[in-house]
């Protein structure tokens, strides 16, 4: 699942692959924006709410905003520039290593976040989450030829919302197979990333921040057969 890039891999990959990290960024954005107010998955809104606060000159909360896309870019850039080290040299793991790193970050964070005496600032601590959905959404769609893509849940819609048309309106269409595959793995990736959701905030309701702890667990069970 971590090993094979692109055409190699098969659409039971990508739909195993979706699931599991869609399910992580759902959970990771709504314990995030729970206990701080920021989505760190989501950021077209951040966007959006960085334009709606320069509008009305709060300028501190507009770059408030910013400072999570800037941390999501970060990231992303950082996974690439890993994964691009890794595959010059012929590391077949290197995948594997990335979500290593956004496990051992969600870790950290989760236990900084809980250790620390003084309340945290949500920014910062939003930041770095976004910053480890930079590294899954680049990692996903590096492996997958931008198959799959765990965090862009209004791109995977609306791509839902096209493979439908086809389907139904292009009944002679000899790639019907393929346009359902698409169709059952963006579901999935909705499905997923919902259900993530739900339990970010019964998790981080009942466990607070040690909850990005336990949703770093299936990525690290994801991985850790990779590593050799």
């Amino acid at each position: 699942m971590l090993i094979q890039e692109g055409d190699k891999r098969t659409p039971a990959t990508d739909l195993m692959l979706a699931s599991i990290l869609a399910f992580v960024a759902g959970g990771v954005n709504s314990a995030g924006f729970l206990a701080y107010h920021y989505f760190s998955a989501n950021m077209t809104g951040n966007v959006s709410m960085a334009s709606d606060h320069f509008a009305v000159a709060q300028f501190d909360l507009a770059l408030g905003f910013l400072a999570i896309v800037v941390m999501f870019i970060f990231g992303a850039f950082t996974a690439s520039v890993l994964i691009e080290v890794g595959r010059r040299q012929r590391r077949s793991n290197i995948y594997a290593l990335t979500l290593i790193l956004e496990a051992a970050l969600l870790i950290i964070v989760g236990i900084a976040v809980t250790l620390s005496p003084q309340p945290p600032n949500g920014v910062l601590i939003v930041g770095l989450l976004s910053f480890t959905m930079g590294i899954q959404n680049a990692a996903s769609t590096r492996i997958s030829g931008s198959r799959v893509r765990t965090t862009h849940v209004s791109g995977v819609a609306t791509d839902l919302g096209v493979g439908l048309a086809m389907l139904l309106g292009i009944s002679s269409n000899p790639d019907k197979l393929a346009t359902m595959l698409r169709l059952k793995l963006h579901l999935a990736t909705i499905v997923f990333f919902a259900l993530g959701g739900v339990l970010g905030v019964l998790g981080h309701q009942n466990f607070g921040d040690v909850s990005f702890c336990v949703f770093a667990m299936p990525l690290i069970i994801l991985s850790v057969r990779y590593l050799r």
